[in-house]
């Protein structure tokens, strides 16, 4: 995982979650207490509000993204950009400042200016916007969009039979769309990702930024920093029903989950209590790396198969590794004898199917304590237990398990409806 410096600000794994606090000089901005037209409120804004309460970052925004609204031209948000300006030169605290624009001049008449560095919400849309950041050798945020100008975060929206293959897009889910949106027009060695949560087009769903939150530990295999703008969405309301001036516990309880899945900053309003959230969920984070010198030994997440094969698919290392090497264990319970016999037929039959290289599976792999094992040679191996209790351990690979789960679903009752369920479970 790479580290990022912002203006002296290291962002990364070996850093405290940073706290990015947001000031918007756009009229149409849909949160009010966070709206000024005068650098002088503005300022005092920032300095109570944002870094008297903690905020590493302030990141300052020329209009709204509320996809309601006409997208501003770049020569619309240069005339704004003087009220953001004067607004950094009356602050008294110390602070990042960062600059919210989709245009490659709006950022360099920023950079070259007093701002630090810079959030795009078009995801380097404008071909130059890269250039513009390496050249001032800033950190740069890049939201996870289509390449268009017009529609920032709209991934789903994208052509991606063109720009990927029609076989690419038939299968790709959301997630994986946001993912290849990162990756569209490269990525500097300054860029912060940020998978874009919120309402950003029409054929975005509440589903969608949910799943995209379950997977957020997937968005680390790119090796950057990551940035997660989370406070108060539809997503979160939608599962505590609140509508957002009641989601800052919601909000708060994302924080730390985020965090601990992998974000290195939160933007947000509500900057003391969101600091407090990060540092909870920093506290309770597993990763870890050790360094000698010039040696440095990372773990890497890899808590699922669909993480695991990311972080190899993006080193160049074959996934299909995950099977042998990654093993599931499922837990079952109720089992009646005859539904145990009939998972343990289907056990057998899985390991008794000739592997791809046309071998029936060995079963020296699957050693068990109580005699109950079976192993599956080139699919990895599996066995089954019954523990002291009475439950049932399925132990294997996602592959071989993903077999077994077919068999139970060509069975009847209770046993193929679980079996059908299998494959969710795994992922």
């Amino acid at each position: 995982m790479n580290s990022v410096d912002a203006a002296g600000l290291e962002i990364g794994d070996e850093h405290p979650p940073r706290i990015m606090g947001v000031l918007n000089v756009s009229e149409e901005s849909p949160y009010d207490p966070s709206v000024y037209d005068d650098p002088g409120e503005a300022a005092q804004y920032v300095d109570e509000e944002l870094i008297g309460e903690g905020a590493d970052i302030v990141d300052i925004g020329l209009e709204s993204a509320n996809k309601r609204f006409d997208v501003l031209s770049a020569e619309e948000e240069l005339e704004r950009l003087h009220v953001a300006l004067e607004t950094i030169e009356s602050v008294s605290g110390d602070a990042v400042f960062s600059i919210e624009t989709r245009y490659h001049e709006v950022a360099e008449a920023a950079l070259s200016q007093g701002f630090d560095m810079v959030n795009d919400i078009a995801g380097f849309a404008d071909p130059e916007m890269p250039t513009v950041c390496a050249e001032y050798d800033v950190a740069v945020a890049k939201m996870g969009s289509p390449p268009d100008l017009e529609r920032p975060g709209a991934v789903e929206e994208t052509d991606w039979s063109a720009r990927k293959s029609p076989e690419w897009a038939a299968e790709a889910d959301y997630v994986e769309q946001v993912y290849e949106a990162l990756k569209q027009n490269g990525l500097t060695e300054k860029t912060i990702i940020d998978p874009a949560f919120g309402g950003w087009s029409e054929a975005q769903t509440l589903e969608d930024d949910q799943e995209t939150f379950r997977r957020l530990r997937e968005f680390r295999a790119l090796g950057q920093p990551m940035l997660v703008s989370i406070n108060r969405k539809n997503f979160l309301g939608a599962i505590a029903d609140r509508e957002t001036e009641d989601r800052l516990p919601v909000s708060l309880a994302a924080t730390s989950m985020a965090v601990e899945r992998g974000a290195h900053i939160i933007r947000t309003h509500d900057v003391a209590e969101t600091r407090d959230a990060a540092l909870i969920g920093s506290a309770f984070s597993e990763r870890a790396s050790v360094s000698a010198g010039s040696v440095t030994a990372s773990r890497l997440d890899t808590n699922t198969s669909r993480t695991f094969e990311r972080q190899l698919r993006e080193r160049g290392v074959d996934p299909d590794i995950v099977d042998a090497v990654q093993p599931q264990v499922l837990e079952f319970t109720g089992l009646s004898e005859a539904q145990f016999d009939e998972l343990t037929s289907a056990v057998t039959a899985v390991r008794e199917a000739p592997t791809p290289t046309g071998r029936r599976g060995d079963s020296g792999g699957g050693n068990s304590t109580d005699g109950g094992g079976v192993g599956s040679g080139a699919e990895g191996n599996i066995s089954i237990h019954r523990t002291v209790e009475g439950e049932t351990l399925l132990i294997g690979s996602r592959r071989v398990i993903t077999a077994v789960s077919a068999r139970l679903e060509a069975l009847d009752g209770d046993i193929s409806t679980v079996g059908g369920e299998l494959d969710n479970v795994l992922q």
